[in-house]
């Protein structure tokens, strides 16, 4: 019996369902419930929210997350070798957990979530930054979610939380900087997984912002900080000339001198810029 519910202990519920982790599908099987339990908890008061989780695996986080009390949680897993352990936590746990078998990059999760949704998860590497990308650029803004507790390799979560003038600092900051409130709320090492990765984890809160903090066409900036970060090394005026022939006129304009590089330039000046580039 484990520390937060009737169910049995992870390692066997992996053992009994014959459930290795699988490199191809990004999985690394976090097996300690306390640990679970922890990364539920930052996710705030769940009581009176639904929980979308991506990858849930054999069900630790899952049963966190149950355990500490959300509504109800749409848990969307590809590997249809999970489903049974995955099973076991929906009865033992009525009407609290619906399960999809399927890519979470192709299934929209508000055909079965009810607001106010958060979303908590221990999302495999492979898709990782992909899906966080999706969720900081819905073509409307607040988004569905209120908040986003999720776990990645420690130099991705860096580059979320990261601060102009750091090597970590890129679009990735920019994007959850302007609509986020984003923090790296727990560490993990990798002998906390099963099988342990070669790097160091790292889980990110981020809570969305009413609107953003600068405005900004949404479009515009990103095509900016792409180009901007895609020739770090460059200075502006030469990493974003494809955007504008007069590019060093409007730099100037929005406050940045053209021999700046993408690292030294703040977000509030990414946002100067892209309402000048509208113009």
């Amino acid at each position: 019996m484990s520390a937060i519910d009737t169910l049995p202990p992870l390692r066997e519920v992996i053992a009994t369902h014959q459930l290795s982790a699988r490199k191809s599908l990004g999985q690394n099987f976090l097996l300690d419930l306390n640990l679970t339990a922890k990364i539920a908890r930052q996710a705030g008061d769940l009581s009176d929210c639904d929980v979308l989780e991506i990858g849930p695996g054999p069900g630790g986080l899952t049963r966190g997350l149950l355990a500490e009390g959300a509504r109800r949680v749409l848990a969307i897993e590809k590997d249809p070798r999970c489903l049974p352990a995955l099973a076991e936590i929906a009865a033992a746990y009525p009407g609290r957990l619906k399960v999809i078998n399927g890519d979470a990059l192709e299934i929209d999760p508000l055909a079965y979530l009810t607001p106010p949704i958060r979303i908590a998860a221990n999302l495999p590497y492979n898709v990782g930054t992909e899906l966080l990308v999706r969720w900081l650029t819905p073509p409307d803004w607040p988004p569905f979610w209120q908040s986003l507790t999720l776990m990645f390799q420690r130099e991705v979560a860096e580059r979320i939380v990261a601060r102009p003038g750091s090597k970590a600092y890129g679009r990735l900051a920019i994007l959850a900087q302007w609509r986020a409130e984003a923090r790296i709320v727990l560490s993990l090492p990798p002998e906390a997984f099963t099988p342990p990765p070669k790097v160091s984890s790292a889980v990110v809160h981020l809570t969305a912002l009413p609107e953003p903090r600068f405005p900004a066409n949404a479009a515009i900036l990103s095509r900016v900080v792409a180009a901007a970060f895609n020739q770090r090394r460059k200075m502006l005026r030469a990493a974003l000339k494809g955007l504008a022939p007069d590019i060093e006129d409007h730099l100037t304009a929005a406050g940045i001198a053209p021999t700046e590089r993408a690292e030294q330039v703040s977000l509030e000046a990414f946002c100067a810029l892209a309402r000048q580039l509208e113009r």
